[in-house]
Parts: structure tokens; C-alpha cells; sequence
């Protein structure tokens, strides 16, 4: 095999792309930045016991392993930031108020998470500790939409979910944790016929709830439709009322439901999201409530947040334009020199046509160009082609 092939779901970044993705990378971080969020950076690896505490075990097939040469104690490469800002959050921070922190920067995969996807993802985030009222689920369901627009998204559907209905036709039924990730995978794929056998001796309320569920999607009639049908469950009128509340309070948005999607059951405590938009082939921005992500580091905080791979946003955006740019000849003539630096400083990109290469730019467009007149360098539109 040739030493430049990279291994499977791994690719360079070329610079159309590259560019994109670091514009927009800045974007998301000024959005949030406007809503009040804080960046914090943390390493790309660190000790494995504390990558995969808590609810960080569900990452353990996606996280690549390795001894560190100092220490001789076992590291990853971190699969998802969320567990690192937790513990940014417990044990350094150590707020006793609300905290919002985002971040934005590479996580590695030891498998692709669905098809045709990076095993690099770009993982940018937001994350609000410290409020276990539903305002803070909003906050960070309208900062996502925020984000999404700016990146250029115009029509967003919010997918809602709520993890405790599902825990609550789950209350009292005594079964293995083997026969409940069967139950939940059922409940995902819409396999009723497996959710049939799975829940056929459960109790009757928890058995009919949950082979209910995969019809219970759509748009805001699945919630009538859901009270009805899991009336003599308690906890779940509440769940489907908060539920109503996040969709009227996103003001003219786009918004259906499905109680029995569970991507990342294990992971989520409460409400939970999935931001899709048109030619995209799943979710571009996955979020929700996970009050108990920061117990296993000694403070159990409310916590609610959402993440997005901006490479996988890239690619359902239109490209963006070359950036504009002034041409300008390659001299040693100090006035040339100047004129350039002066061009530079007020924000412009200026390329410098070295000898015998006049005409090899790919990346700007130089609708404009540094040229002598009487003496002075002057910027003059160039004609276009």
C-alpha cells in the first residue's frame, strides 16, 4: 500500500474546504459567544478512567486507546467532549451559579458513527451548567437554531423527544439491562414485531406504552395522542407538557415528534433534540438535557448542552465564494512594499505574482490589482474575464 493513502474514513482537508469550515468555525463561536458562552479548550487526550466515567462508558468502542510513554497509565483520544467539559465544569470552574461553556475542535472515532462518515469530526458544542428548569433547555435549543443559521440554514425541522417517558413505562418492570438495550434498540428501529416479544410479559401499562411508542410520531398531535395512550402512566403528562412547551416557544419553527427515538439513551436525562435540514441525510446538531454527566466527578449539576460536526455541516452548505483579493506585481520597490503593508493592515489579502508565475491562484479571486501610476501604487478593479 502506497505510504500517502490514509487509513479508512480519514481525508485531508483541502483548501476550498479547510477555508470554509475555519470560517465557519468562527462564526459558531461568535453566536455562542453572543448568547454568553465561555471557550474552553481541552486536551485532545487524557486518562481513560475519566473519558469513559459515567455516562462516558456508552464512548468505550469509539475511543482509541493508548499507554502514555510518562506515566505508563492507559489514555484515549477523547470520541465526544461533552465528559471533558463536565469535569472543566466540577472540578475547575467550580461556579456555584450557572456556567455556559462551548468549545470547538477535533474528536476521533475508532468506527464510523453512520455511513459514509469522518472518523475526525470537528466537534463544536455548547453547554449550560447549573439551571434545572426547562428555560435552560430552550436557551440551548434557540442557540442551535442560531447557530445553524448563521451557517446558512434556512429551514430547520426540530425533532423532540423526552428520555423520561420511556423511563417512566420502565418504572417497576423488572427485567435484565441486556432485555431493556434490546427494548430500546426496538423502540429506534420501529420494530414492533421484536417489541411484541421483548414486552410480553411486562405489565400490562408498561407493555402496551411501549409497543405504542413507535406510532407516536409526527406533528403536534402525536402529543394528544401520546396522553392518551399512556394515561395510566404517571410522570408522562408531564414530560409531553414540557415537551408542547419547548415547540410553542420556538415561535413559527418547524417542529414534529417521535417519543420513540432513543439515540443516545444513555447518555440524556430529559428533553432532547435533532436539528435536520434539506440534503442532509441525518441530523446536523443533536442536543438535550443530561443532568447526571458531571455526578461521577462529584457534582452532579443540571446540565443541558448540544454539539454539531462542522465538517459534516460543510458539506451541506452551497461553496462559498473565493475570497476577494488585489494582485500586485513581485518588486523590491520600497513604495510597492508599503502600499502592500498598508493593504494588509486594513484587513485586504493581498498575493504578490512571483516571477514567472503570474496566473496560479486557485483560492482568490483577484478582482483587483496594486499598479503604478505617476509614480504612485494605486488598486484598480481588474476587468473580469
Amino acid at each position: 500500500m502506497s505510504a500517502w493513502v490514509l487509513p479508512d474514513h480519514l481525508a485531508d482537508v483541502l483548501p476550498s474546504e479547510a477555508r470554509h469550515i475555519e470560517e465557519l468555525r468562527r462564526q459558531l463561536l461568535d453566536t455562542a459567544r453572543g448568547y454568553g458562552y465561555e471557550l474552553v479548550m481541552p486536551p485532545l487526550l487524557e486518562h481513560l478512567e475519566s473519558l469513559l466515567s459515567g455516562t462516558g462508558e456508552a464512548l468505550d468502542l469509539q475511543t482509541f486507546k493508548l499507554v502514555d510513554q510518562l506515566s505508563g497509565r492507559s489514555m484515549g483520544l477523547r470520541a465526544d467532549t461533552t465528559p471533558q467539559v463536565a469535569r472543566i465544569d466540577a472540578h475547575l470552574l467550580n461556579r456555584q451559579g450557572v456556567a455556559r461553556l462551548c468549545y470547538c475542535g477535533p474528536v476521533l472515532h475508532a468506527r464510523p458513527d453512520r455511513p459514509h462518515a469522518t472518523r475526525e469530526p470537528l466537534q463544536f458544542g455548547a453547554e449550560i451548567y447549573g439551571h434545572a428548569g426547562r428555560e435552560a433547555d430552550l436557551e440551548a435549543l434557540l442557540l442551535a437554531l442560531d447557530c445553524l443559521s448563521a451557517a446558512g440554514i434556512s429551514r430547520p425541522i426540530v425533532d423532540l423527544a423526552d428520555v423520561r417517558i420511556v423511563r417512566a413505562l420502565f418504572a417497576g418492570v423488572i427485567v435484565s439491562a441486556e432485555t431493556i438495550a434490546q427494548v430500546h434498540a426496538a423502540l429506534a428501529a420501529k420494530d414492533a414485531s421484536s417489541l411484541r416479544a421483548l414486552t410480553r410479559d411486562f405489565p400490562a401499562a408498561a407493555r402496551e406504552g411501549l409497543q405504542a411508542l413507535p406510532q407516536l410520531y409526527g406533528d403536534a398531535r402525536v402529543l394528544d395522542e401520546a396522553a392518551q395512550a399512556l394515561k395510566a402512566t404517571p410522570g408522562v403528562q408531564a414530560a409531553l407538557d414540557n415537551l408542547r412547551w419547548l415547540a410553542d416557544s420556538l415561535q413559527g419553527a418547524e417542529v414534529s415528534f417521535d417519543l420513540a427515538d432513543l439515540r443516545g439513551y444513555a447518555y440524556y436525562s430529559g428533553a432532547r433534540f435533532a436539528i435536520y435540514a434539506e440534503g442532509a441525510s441525518d441530523s446536523l446538531a443533536r442536543g438535550g438535557r443530561y443532568d447526571e454527566v458531571g455526578a461521577v466527578f462529584g457534582r452532579n449539576r443540571p446540565a443541558v448542552g448540544f454539539s454539531l460536526d462542522v465538517r459534516e455541516l460543510v458539506r451541506v452548505l452551497p461553496t462559498r465564494p473565493l475570497r476577494a483579493a488585489v494582485r500586485a506585481p513581485w518588486s523590491e520597490d520600497a513604495g510597492l512594499r508599503a502600499a502592500i503593508a498598508a493593504l494588509r493592515a486594513q484587513g485586504e489579502t493581498v498575493v504578490c505574482m512571483l516571477p514567472g508565475h503570474e496566473s496560479e491562484i486557485d483560492e482568490f479571486q483577484c478582482d483587483r490589482a496594486l499598479v503604478q501610476r505617476a509614480g504612485q501604487w494605486t488598486v484598480q478593479a481588474v476587468a473580469a474575464a
